[in-house]
């Protein structure tokens, strides 16, 4: 692969044209449009019913798309049966033989590919060294932990040196911090043996720590794609901004355009107005109402002398807080705004800081970046 993650042919790993999906008459899929270089993992993201999970069927060829076209390294693969992609799959459930050992679960597929059995043995046992359970192979999955199972179910996926891999909510079934642990293997996996590769999955976290690229799906329709510090940082809509992590959303009116896309803004209900820059990719004109995203781990929140007037951006009070071990979640409410911000505290200290009592005035500042105009209507 070369770096800008084109296959050597020039094609990029697997690209999704145009698909659309209908069964009967329900629209699962309007035109759908991606691209996955070669080599990249790339995260399906949204909540249930939004589309993923039927993308991922089509690639796959388990249905066939009302139109559009699939291409896997550069060759149309639209109506080609499962067997004839080369593609690699686990599922949510494992789906492993209970009766097979290990090393017969992973050499499955290469059995029914009629290779030569010293060519069997030789892969399986090279795939069960790179998953780390090479004294496992006796074992039958019973007798593995969940994320033993997980692995196995991945080498049965790659021992076949499929072209593209595809994994559907492959941790859903795991515990947290057992979760946690798979994102990095499956990552870490990934990017050593270079395959392309497609996830499902609606937890926002697992896209963000495993993925190259993120499609942000809903009601059938793509809303964004980008790396995950582009969609995160830079969402183009409400939905995408509030759906990937937590956004303090404010209605503002435009009050002058800077340059860069940079618009000055004021929020509407706080008197006096704050006024601040926010950053659009489509500039709206002076006086154009808008919405404006800030994640709440940018906003800084400290003390202030209370009803003095505003001491730093605006002035709040403590209403609520949360402790999520690494992190304090306040909330401040902020007179003349209905909804209180959300505000993020790292935790940097090995007591874990002093939280702020409720009822602390607080003045609440943010830099410049951080707010970004978002879409109303796209969801």
């Amino acid at each position: 692969m070369r770096a800008d993650g084109i296959a050597p042919n020039g094609a990029a790993g697997l690209q999704v044209d145009a698909v659309t999906k209908a069964f009967g008459g329900v629209v699962a899929l309007q035109p759908c449009s991606f691209t996955v270089p070669a080599g990249a993992m790339c995260a399906l993201l949204g909540p249930s019913g939004c589309g993923k999970t039927t993308t991922l069927r089509i690639v796959a060829g388990f249905e066939l798309p009302n139109s559009g076209r699939v291409l896997i390294g550069g060759e149309d693969k639209t109506y080609a049966p499962p067997q004839r992609r080369r593609l690699g799959m686990v599922f949510q459930s494992y789906a492993l033989f209970p009766h097979m050992t290990v090393a017969q679960n992973v050499a499955f597929g290469l059995r029914m590919a009629g290779l030569p059995r010293a060519e069997i043995e030789e892969r399986t046992r090279r795939m069960l060294d790179v998953i780390r359970l090479p004294q496992f192979a006796d074992r039958h999955p019973a007798q593995l932990s969940g994320g033993q199972q997980q692995r196995v179910a991945l080498a049965r996926a790659l021992v076949t040196e499929p072209s593209v891999l595809l994994l559907d909510e492959p941790l859903g079934a795991l515990d947290k911090s057992l979760r946690e642990q798979m994102q990095f293997e499956i990552r870490q996996l990934q990017q050593r043996l270079g395959i392309t590769t497609l996830i499902v999955t609606h937890d926002q976290e697992e896209a963000l720590t495993m993925s190259d690229l993120i499609v942000v799906m809903s009601k059938g329709r793509i809303l964004q794609v980008g790396t995950p510090t582009e969609v995160y940082e830079r969402p183009k809509s409400r939905f995408v901004s509030e759906f990937l992590g937590t956004s303090n959303i404010l209605a503002c009116r435009v009050r002058s355009q800077d340059s860069g896309g940079a618009v000055r803004v004021g929020v509407a209900g706080l008197t006096p107005e704050a006024a601040f820059t926010a950053w659009s990719r489509h500039p709206p004109g002076a006086d154009a109402e808008v919405l404006v995203a800030i994640r709440p781990e940018h906003i800084h929140m400290a003390p202030s002398s209370g009803h003095e007037g505003i001491t730093g951006f605006v002035d709040g009070q403590i209403t609520g807080h949360v402790f999520r071990g690494a992190t304090h979640v306040y909330q401040v409410a902020v007179p003349g705004l209905e909804v209180p911000f959300i505000v993020y505290q790292q935790v940097t200290g090995p007591m874990a800081d002093v939280a702020l009592p409720l009822g602390t005035p607080v003045a609440l500042t943010w830099p410049e970046g951080a707010a970004r105009v978002v879409d109303a209507t796209a969801h």
